[in-house]
């Protein structure tokens, strides 16, 4: 962190990824995300409200504005109380409005479940899950339990790291290759659009270890195979609109770039991948796309591409002439880009934190983890899926009234022999 010329609060720039959500921002979007851990016991509000102000001492970069400079947007040290304790609305992830000093980071609960909901510009899922971690640890000892600080639960007597808020893509754009990608326009997979502002919740919950054996039987990860359920869903939607020219259906698949380029950022640090099945090719069999979901995430999941892709991307922002231009210009053109080229190469998004591992004292206490991503850009649902011991939570979220795309995803698990136990908010 660095002191401002016009203030003496800490502040510092935006990364890579969180310049392009600041950007894409608007009234009636934001690019917001949540976790959720769904506790054994009920949560105790007053408790829990100690234990946000404690952990966020230790979080500083959470706990920010976004302000706009000449050039750039860039973060501000919130020196005001908060985030306050909300307790949990019907409609989650809802925009966020900084021009107008909204929170960029929520807490909410309700009954036994503990929820943080966080603008993306701010960090990406594995930076929020230190955070969850962190304060449920508070929590729990707040409430009289010891828990120790492994597994990633971070020590809120430890000074913040100030590597833990590097812009690690500005750190790893050293490739001597810059790598940018032109990719198709994928069939966008949008729907009949909700009343502002409703989004609609299903949520899928399975064995962990029902999941794996299955995913096995094809040779294929969790993940692969759970991505190449929603591409069949999404294929077998774009068959029953009998378009006069089909398009590929292609997932954008956010990677943790931190196993890769080793950081200790809780920033954004995230690379996407784009698995898809063009059926113009022909027809395909799950089987099929599941080997094709399996060899190109293990084709494009390297060291040396993510760095090249980095290097290219930060290159635009280090460019002079670019730098020079006012940031509202650079907000619209960025914003135009989007719109024209950032979202068309995907069909929708599909994304997978991984285990939610904690310490041993902590697992008593805790039911189910859940993660949900906000609406889209366009109005389309996406996925996310993280697990928890043997439970496995998948969501399905967006802003469009359909439901064949979650529907056929979870009766494709259910052919499979797999066990699904579905919840919704929608109210039909």
């Amino acid at each position: 962190m660095a002191a401002s010329s016009q203030s003496s609060k800490p502040w510092f720039r935006l990364d890579n990824a969180a310049k392009m959500y600041s950007a894409i921002q608007r009234k009636n979007y934001s690019a917001l995300y949540r976790f959720s851990a769904v506790m054994k016991e009920k949560v105790d509000p007053e408790v829990l409200q100690r234990a946000i102000d404690k952990t966020l001492v230790r979080f500083p970069g959470f706990h920010v504005k976004i302000k706009r400079g000449m050039f750039w947007y860039y973060f501000e040290s919130d020196d005001s109380p908060g985030p306050f304790l909300q307790k949990d609305i019907s409609n989650p992830c809802q925009p966020v409005r900084f021009q107008n000093k909204d929170q960029l980071l929520r807490f909410f609960y309700y009954e036994n479940r503990i929820s943080v909901e966080v603008f993306h510009a701010l960090a990406d899922g594995a930076g929020t899950v230190y955070l969850l971690k962190t304060l449920l640890a508070v929590y729990l000892r707040e409430l009289g339990h010891h828990i120790p600080c492994t597994d990633g639960v971070l020590d809120i007597n430890d000074p913040p790291d100030p590597e833990e808020w590097e812009d690690a893509y500005a750190r790893y754009a050293t490739s001597r290759v810059r790598l940018g990608f032109g990719h198709n326009k994928a069939y966008p997979c949008v729907g009949t659009p909700e009343p502002f502002y409703t989004l609609n919740v299903t949520m899928g919950f399975l064995s962990v270890e029902e999941v794996r054996k299955v995913s096995r039987q094809y040779g294929a990860s969790i993940s692969e195979y759970l991505a190449a359920a929603l591409i069949e869903s999404i294929l077998l939607r774009q068959r029953r609109e009998d378009r006069r020219k089909e398009r590929p259906v292609a997932l954008a698949v956010p990677i943790n770039l931190r196993p890769y380029l080793p950081s200790k950022t809780l920033r954004n640090f995230i690379f996407t991948i784009r698995p898809s099945i063009d059926p113009r090719l022909g027809d395909y069999t799950f089987r099929e796309i599941v080997s094709q979901v399996h060899h190109h995430m293990r084709l494009h999941s390297n060291r040396q591409e993510m760095q090249a892709a980095i290097t290219h991307n930060v290159s635009l922002q280090r460019y002079l002439p670019l730098k020079l231009v006012p940031s509202p210009v650079k907000n619209f053109a960025l914003n135009l880009g989007y719109r024209l080229a950032g979202s068309r190469p995907f069909s929708t998004t599909f994304t997978n934190p991984g285990p939610f591992t904690v310490p041993q004292e902590m697992i008593p206490h805790i039911q189910h983890v859940e993660v949900m991503l906000g609406q889209s850009y366009a109005p389309r649902v996406n996925c996310a899926v993280i697990s928890f011991q043997d439970t496995l939570e998948i969501t399905f979220a967006g802003t469009v009234k359909e439901t064949d795309v979650e529907r056929e995803f979870f009766r494709h698990l259910v052919k499979d022999g797999l066990h699904v136990k579905v919840t919704s908010n929608r109210k039909e």
